[in-house]
């Protein structure tokens, strides 16, 4: 196998719940993927990231597992599961697994044991403190609301949850604990898989006396005997989900010589339309000239020392179009332009189902339709903090994760083509228009510009390994940029926003890819931009 081959890698995540119903119930199942791997090939990905598929409660969509070893009953059977991976390989996809070791699900065997007695063989694999009288032991928040203790009847203490309080968080400090870890990653291993996505990885090290919730002092240690005692020698893709993380933690994590894991998900960039020092859930319009400084710092200060992960989308965050694109006129094009600015920077692309046809935020108009756990609760806080109704919708729109998922959208006809039943969750009505049958027979369509962008990916050297340098780092419309490697010059030119812009560079370009129709061959002197309009070109 090549070395690090996740570096030529294109990765698409699936949210199984909402991906396609292979069996008529109405959620998204193995059956539904394994139905679609030809679309996915024909796309030209490289690898699965499976949010999880785990038997679970669904406090949380699935990330709370009540059992690492299954598969929910409602996604299939463990057969499935390993028809799957054998279908994957045959077509050159491996799969990555959805890893969430930070907490359980208060239904696992191992929680239903420990809250029995405190001297129970697995009490020490959670967290459990006394109260501060009548109060939890700190004043430690939840992601989800409220506080990060929930009190436990059965033996008079709290335990530790940083989300649901049906999510227990899981203490790294036990040996036997980490044991029963490797053990089960090794389980995945050996069925064929080919890497992890650790869910909030950040936080295993956490020391909650100290009110310490990331990068706490052993979490490096964790990491590196996770990968002697289950990935050393293995050549798999890691990847960990780490919202704290800075440029030093993302070399720490991904530097090769540390043997640590292949790349973390960053989300400095997804912060900037949040207001600073305002509530997650508070936002501003994007600076372009913010994003570059951004993805600039991550490009350059990791290069030839770590691995970037690029990505926009996932089942965490709103629809990129609809974000910080325009899903309305321009939805094709900024899209497009979107995708060209990622996809030519240094790093390992992931793209969120839907994505790759320009799939939007959905226009629900009731506060109900949001469901999500965080929603909810979001909901719930601004009430009791006096914002009305139209205030909470109009952020609910704008930042809520339902809106990543929505189901599939497959096809114009009856359910947008995800099943035949009563979907789980809402469609977005917008599928009549916006589908992936529609998009496959359209030769300008935004399926078909990522498929170019991935072959373009593969075939240039510059973009896989090439060095980057920013140009016009204070332009607020245009974001320009270089990629260097052994002779070759690689220019990446985007028009962020809806306006018309003129570009100079000195020289010739050969044009690789646009989402616009351009010649071949032209003098990069004064190019003319549209609209979202984006390139790339070799210079010659």
């Amino acid at each position: 196998m090549l070395k690090d081959w996740w570096k030529n890698s294109v990765v698409y995540q699936i949210y199984p719940r909402s991906f396609c119903d292979g069996n008529g119930d109405g959620v998204g199942d193995i059956k539904g993927i394994i139905s679609k791997l030809w679309y996915l090939s024909k796309l030209g990905i490289d690898v699965i990231w499976l949010s999880p598929t785990y038997p679970s409660p669904n406090a949380d969509n699935g990330y709370d597992i009540s059992d690492y070893y299954g598969v929910s009953e409602e996604y299939g059977t463990m057969d499935e599961m390993k028809e799957l991976i054998k279908k994957c390989d045959e077509l050159g996809i491996k799969i990555v697994m959805d890893l969430v070791v930070n907490h359980s699900s208060d239904e696992h065997p191992w929680f239903i044991e420990a809250k029995k007695s405190k001297d129970n063989k697995y009490r020490d694999f959670y967290i459990w403190r006394k109260g501060d009288g009548e109060n939890p032991p700190n004043d430690l928040k939840a992601s989800f609301g409220g506080s990060a203790w929930e009190y436990s009847p059965e033996t008079g203490e709290y335990y530790l949850h940083f989300f649901s309080k049906k999510q227990p968080d899981l203490n790294w400090e036990n040996p036997n604990m980490r044991k029963e870890i490797w053990k089960m990653m090794n389980y995945w291993i050996d069925l064929g898989i080919g890497g992890f996505r650790m869910d909030v990885i950040d936080t295993i090290g956490k020391v909650p006396d100290k009110k310490i919730r990331e990068n706490g002092p052993m979490l490096h240690e964790y990491i590196k005997e996770m990968h002697r005692e289950t990935l050393d020698g293995k050549n798999l893709l890691t990847v960990g989900e780490c919202w704290s993380a800075n440029t030093d933690d993302g070399i720490k994590y991904s530097n090769p010589e540390r043997h640590e894991l292949s790349m973390i998900f960053q989300f400095e960039q997804c912060m900037l339309d949040r207001i600073p020092g305002g509530e997650r859930w508070d936002s501003r319009p994007l600076q372009l000239t913010e994003l570059k400084q951004v993805f600039s710092k991550w490009q350059n200060e990791l290069y030839g020392k770590g691995w970037n992960s690029l990505f926009w989308d996932n089942h965490d965050l709103p629809r990129i179009v609809s974000r910080w694109g325009n899903d309305g006129e321009y939805r094709v094009l900024s899209a497009k332009m979107l995708a060209t600015l990622l996809h030519g920077m240094q790093g390992t692309p992931y793209i969120y189902q839907g994505e790759e046809i320009g799939m939007t935020n959905v226009p629900f108009n009731r506060l109900e339709d949001f469901s999500d756990i965080e929603s909810v609760n979001m909901r719930k806080e601004w009430k009791e903090k006096g914002k009305t109704d139209e205030e909470i919708l109009v952020s609910l729109k704008r930042n809520s994760r339902d809106n990543a998922r929505t189901p599939m959208q497959w096809n114009s006809g009856y359910q947008a083509g995800f099943t035949t039943g009563t979907p789980w969750y809402k469609l977005n009505p917008n599928y009549v228009e916006i589908n992936a049958e529609d998009a496959l027979n359209d030769e300008n369509s935004i399926f078909y510009y990522y498929q170019k962008l991935i072959k373009l990916r593969k075939s240039t050297p510059a973009i896989i390994h090439g060095k980057y340098e920013l140009l016009l780092p204070e332009d607020e419309d245009i974001y320009a940029y270089l990629r260097t490697y052994e002779g070759e010059t690689i220019l990446v030119v985007c028009n962020f926003h809806n306006c018309n812009r003129t570009f100079s560079f000195e020289g010739k370009g050969e044009t690789l890819i646009s989402n616009y129709p351009t010649e071949k061959i032209l003098d990069l002197k004064n190019i003319e931009l549209k609209p979202y309009e984006s390139a790339i070109y070799k210079i010659i």
